[in-house]
């Protein structure tokens, strides 16, 4: 069975302005919650982040973002 949990992301102001959203959007990922399945669930939700959280071909993160997580 494949479960969904919806995640709350808080972006910054700069990624805010260009995704066109409030502080915080959520998205849903399917199976194990991982910063690679959440930002995929973003880059999908919002094709315009893409390549400006992380690399196209090497998905390192980019400097002077950081991820925190909490429960």
């Amino acid at each position: 069975m494949v479960t969904t949990a919806t995640i709350r992301i808080r972006l910054p102001h700069h990624l805010r302005t260009l995704a066109n959203v409030g502080s915080e959007v959520k998205v849903d990922v399917e199976g194990e919650v991982t910063v690679r399945s959440a930002l995929n669930a973003l880059e999908a939700k919002y094709p315009m982040l893409r390549g400006t959280i992380r690399d196209h071909v090497t998905l390192q993160r980019r400097a002077y973002l950081r991820y925190f997580a909490s429960g």
